[in-house]
């Protein structure tokens, strides 16, 4: 019917109102972890349910029995599709040290062959970044990561919005492009020597949205996905899987959880129980 979606084009004063609003039940909020705090607050404050969609940097762990040819066609799918502007992109690549650098080789000749440009273009692979502001916050952590020893083994430039898919190496767990969210087409990867060690790299970030495992043993990606919080797992896969019917969300700086997707998870999300009884004559009490 008529009303039922609505669209209103607005900056901070527009949300502010929404959630302000008391005709306004509950808030489905998508966007920046900074942005989303805010909304919580507010939210809280109206005593209003929230579910925050928020942001991530979620990893694709590469373990030491994975395909490596294979292994870096998902990493490149992972960070470059939609020039990593998706929640779920895959921001950081932990590769086993046994098969880092061919990994790195790898995937750093799949990002030279991607062409960039006008994405209604046959054969054009990765679009423009969003805005130059965009642009900007992306280039200045590449420059950050290279300052603070990390190495560009491909990309790392841009001409107008549209930004080169980009590669790094040397990385460690503190390289800003590592620990950040870049939210663009960049690819840090840093190796790893033990599954311990992959477990605690692979959870030592405030967000948690989605993760991805590569290995030929599938249940012992499993047996790694249990030690990292997240909201989501893909063993075998990159981090960029959504189904309309599983619901979908984050833990941490990432949002309140999986709160979207397949009807149970939409029934509670944005429905309210209410307890009925009902009997065919008033009831008699002793007094």
């Amino acid at each position: 019917p008529e009303g039922v979606l609505q669209v209103l084009p607005g900056g901070a004063e527009a949300g502010a109102q929404l959630v302000a609003d008391p005709n306004v039940a509950v808030i489905s909020f998508t966007g920046s972890t900074a942005a989303g705090r805010k909304v919580g607050e507010a939210a809280g404050r109206h005593l209003k349910r929230a579910h925050l969609e928020l942001g991530g940097n979620s990893p694709l762990v590469v373990l030491d029995d994975a395909d490596v040819d294979r292994a870096a066609s998902v990493g490149a799918w992972g960070s470059f599709l939609h020039q990593g502007q998706i929640c779920m992109t895959t921001g950081r690549h932990l590769v086993h040290e046994s098969l880092a650098e061919a990994y790195v080789e790898k995937l750093a000749a799949k990002a030279d062959a991607l062409t960039v440009g006008d994405p209604d273009q046959e054969g054009v692979a990765l679009g423009p970044i969003i805005d130059i502001g965009q642009r900007d916050h992306i280039h200045d952590l590449v420059a950050r990561s290279v300052e603070a020893g990390a190495r560009v083994r491909a990309g790392g430039t841009y001409d107008a919005q549209f930004y080169r898919p980009t590669v790094l190496d040397g990385v460690t767990s503190g390289t800003p492009a590592f620990h950040e969210e870049v939210f663009g087409p960049v690819a840090p990867v840093i190796p790893f020597s033990t599954f311990d060690e992959a477990a605690e790299i692979a959870a030592a970030s405030d967000y948690g949205l989605s993760l991805g495992i590569l290995t030929g043993n599938p249940m012992r990606g499993m047996e790694l996905a249990d030690r990292i919080p997240t909201g989501i797992v893909h063993i075998n896969d990159q981090t960029v899987d959504d189904e309309a019917v599983a619901p979908f969300g984050g833990v941490g700086a990432s949002g309140t959880g999986a709160r979207f997707g397949g009807t149970r998870a939409n029934l509670e999300a944005f429905t309210e129980t209410q307890w009925v009884t009902m009997q065919s004559e008033i009831q008699q009490y002793p007094f």
